[in-house]
């Protein structure tokens, strides 16, 4: 992973969309995108801190309250996640260590990529990714250690890119159920995962910002680079 230079919260040109989509999301599923455990209040309090000290450019404080990059004001007070999920593109999930693993004890989850929160609640790493193949034991091991020691105020990140027959944001799906083959992808889907530490709590924030970009709008380059 790399380290992250200025703000972990990232803008784009989808932004609108993006939130709107969002607050969509939430009125239609609300038990589905947002989940937190018993225990997870003080690391959600804090998260909003650091999320509101660390708001990029274009986001202005008003008071009690933010307006965003597209002129909507939104109130800082309210539970956490109600306020950062009109605030922020990015999907937040929170672990906590617990025994030698890090648990996901919160998490706040519009854009699943094939995986379902309801699923990975309540689960240290090593289960949380049970599914992948190349997860084995070295991996996990690096994971941890990566938790362990990420240190406050110092975000890392790294990026994936995924194919899709479709630009389709909410992607949930059961670990039991089969993958789609995707055969001919029409869009690659692209996450910008990041690992902070929150400095009071301890706690592990794991936001992940999503780009979906048509590879018809690819360059040959870029499509070779996104196969490699």
């Amino acid at each position: 992973m790399l380290p992250v230079e200025g703000s972990w919260i990232v803008v784009d040109h989808a932004y609108s969309a993006q939130m709107a989509e969002r607050a969509r999301l939430k009125a239609a599923y609300p038990q589905h995108v947002e989940v937190a455990l018993p225990g997870a209040d003080a690391a959600l309090e804090e998260l909003r801190e650091v999320a509101l000290a660390d708001l990029p450019e274009g986001f202005v404080r008003d008071g009690s309250a933010v307006v965003r990059p597209d002129g909507l004001r939104v109130p800082t007070e309210g539970p956490p996640f109600a306020v950062l999920n009109r605030l922020l593109q990015e999907d937040l999930l929170i672990l906590e260590k617990r025994g030698n693993e890090h648990v996901l004890t919160a998490g706040l989850l519009c854009f699943p990529a094939s995986w379902s929160l309801a699923e990975k609640i309540g689960r240290p790493l090593r289960r949380i990714h049970r599914p992948v193949p190349d997860y084995d034991d070295d991996v996990a091991h690096r994971v941890q250690r990566l938790f362990d020691r990420v240190p406050p105020g110092r975000a890392m990140w790294r990026v994936n890119v995924l194919p899709y027959p479709d630009a389709t944001l909410y992607r949930p799906s059961g670990e039991g159920l089969p993958r789609d083959r995707v055969v001919a992808a029409r869009y690659l889907r692209s996450e910008r995962q990041t690992v902070l530490r929150l400095p009071q709590t301890g706690a592990v924030l794991f936001a992940v910002h999503t780009w979906i970009v048509p590879v018809d709008a690819l360059t040959p380059e870029q499509r070779l680079g996104s196969a490699l």
